[in-house]
């Protein structure tokens, strides 16, 4: 259903009731995604389980009681926070009679809508197509596609084999496109190869593209700013004056976020390849968020898993002048900047000199 054309949505998700992991600032998060994707949540139920039920992820009486409220507040979708397996999804919607649309999904969406470049288009539409592929479920020959005429007669083809072969075969027709585009950069990167590079990390929306644009007024366009999740999606790459006639190209990437979908790290992964050529990581936090803490941590996550967590890292809490002291302190040796004040930029600039003379040294 859309209200003032606006799409309306019921938020579903089952709490495991983890002590180390609380709900509510993932789910505050999880709506704050269907947001940016232009939907609007129109209610919340949440069922609190010891694990989830293996066939529709709530149990039946739940799903029969989302089914209820759903039709109550008019929801045309179900945004579902936790993982699905197919046959949950497929359940699911049977007995809700809506759209199940998960989280991963979401962010996929997020992704197609700030998609600029050819490359980042490429990259989202890899991405979806290994979501859909890996969430395929079908009925056998139910879905046969019958042929007409002689040596075409029988179950033929399912409409699942047939899904997964285009799937298959227009991902490998994206994988192709991405490479020349990686080829391409690589080229571009080898001509600057003399230039130290220092990339920007950071969870989704801390000020990654605004501290760039602090660092390096002066020295070509802006990069792309807005307060939302995932402004950035393509590199940006800037050259940064140090002090002393010293010059550093600082590339920006895109945000993370808690368990970014597999699916995207996979397709981003030419995109990210500036992390593996960085001399040093600039980790940028929000330090007026009180799940600064969380973020961090899945910023760190995300890095090992690309293995480029044990690059030289410095960490910059931006965003300082609006910090409260209900606000976790930031540890040693971080350095308190805001890109809307200018607070730390020759700290920070310092700082990228040290570390970059310290990795010389010990080449």
């Amino acid at each position: 259903m859309r209200a003032n054309g606006v799409e309306r949505g019921l938020l579903v998700a089952v709490d495991l009731r983890d002590p180390r992991r609380p709900l509510e600032p993932d789910l505050v998060e999880f709506e704050a995604l269907i947001e940016a994707a232009g939907a609007q949540v129109a209610g919340r139920i949440v069922q609190r389980l010891d694990r989830v039920d293996p066939a529709t992820l709530v149990g039946s009486g739940k799903a029969h009681e989302v089914a209820r409220v759903a039709r109550d507040v008019a929801a045309g979708k179900l945004f579902v926070f936790n993982a699905l397996r197919p046959r949950q999804r497929s359940n699911l919607e049977k007995l809700v009679e809506l759209p199940v649309v998960d989280r991963s999904m979401v962010i996929l969406d997020i992704f197609a809508q700030r998609a600029r470049s050819r490359e980042g288009k490429l990259q989202v539409e890899m991405a979806q197509l290994r979501h859909r592929q890996a969430n395929l479920i079908g009925a056998g020959s139910a879905l046969s596609r019958l042929g007409g005429g002689v040596g075409t007669r029988g179950p033929g083809e399912t409409k699942l084999e047939v899904d997964r072969r285009r799937i298959a075969q227009r991902i490998s027709t994206l994988r192709a496109a991405l490479e020349h585009v990686r080829r391409a950069r690589h080229q571009r990167r080898s001509t600057a190869s003399g230039t130290p590079l220092a990339a920007l990390v950071g969870y989704t929306n801390v000020g990654k593209s605004s501290l760039l644009n602090r660092l390096a007024r002066g020295s070509g366009g802006e990069a792309f700013v807005a307060d939302q999740p995932f402004a950035t999606l393509d590199p940006t790459l800037r050259r940064v004056y140090l002090g002393e006639q010293r010059f550093a190209r600082v590339a920006d990437t895109v945000g993370f976020v808690t368990e970014l979908p597999k699916e995207l790290v996979t397709a981003f992964r030419a995109t990210l390849e500036e992390l593996a050529e960085a001399d040093v990581l600039i980790h940028v936090v929000d330090a007026s968020n009180p799940e600064w803490e969380r973020q961090v941590a899945s910023v760190r996550a995300i890095l090992h898993e690309l293995d480029v967590d044990r690059k030289p890292t410095i960490f910059a809490f931006n965003k300082s002048d609006a910090a409260t002291s209900a606000v976790p302190a930031p540890p040693p040796g971080a350095i308190a900047t805001s890109a809307k004040t200018g607070l730390g930029m020759a700290a920070l600039r310092t700082e990228i000199a040290r570390r970059l003379d310290h990795r010389t040294a010990f080449a």
